[in-house]
Formats: C-alpha cells, sequence, structure tokens
C-alpha cells in the first residue's frame, strides 16, 4: 500500500474509531488509530473540513467527537 492510499483511508479509520468510543482526547485517538500520528491529523483536519467531528479544547487536553 502506497503513502496517499494509506492517507485516504485514514479519515475513515478515525471515523470509525470515533463512532466505536465516543468523545475522546486527541491522545487516545492517536493511540488507538492504526496509522501514524501526522496521518491521524490530516484525517482530523479532513473531517473537520467536512463537519463530520467537532473539537473542544477541555484544560489541557483537546476532545474530538462525531457530529450528529
Amino acid at each position: 500500500m502506497t503513502y496517499m492510499d494509506s492517507l485516504a483511508q485514514a479519515p475513515g479509520k478515525v471515523w470509525h474509531f470515533l463512532r466505536a468510543n465516543g468523545k475522546v482526547s486527541l491522545t487516545a485517538l492517536e493511540k488507538g488509530v492504526d496509522v501514524p500520528r501526522a496521518m491521524v491529523y490530516m484525517a482530523v483536519g479532513w473531517l473537520a473540513k467536512e463537519g463530520k467531528v467537532e473539537l473542544v479544547q477541555e484544560e489541557r487536553a483537546v476532545r474530538i467527537w462525531l457530529r450528529e
């Protein structure tokens, strides 16, 4: 699998993780999704741009979850 193939699949992996786990910290998301850290952040950016996720700063952690 090429880097671009992996990058194309990352948003789906992030989405499925959030669907299964609900509101999580970005740290938990990084650990829970089997893609490189940079791809997790690219996937989060893509999903945010598409209006699929919500993000909020809670003290020192950033939390993310799927929009309803």
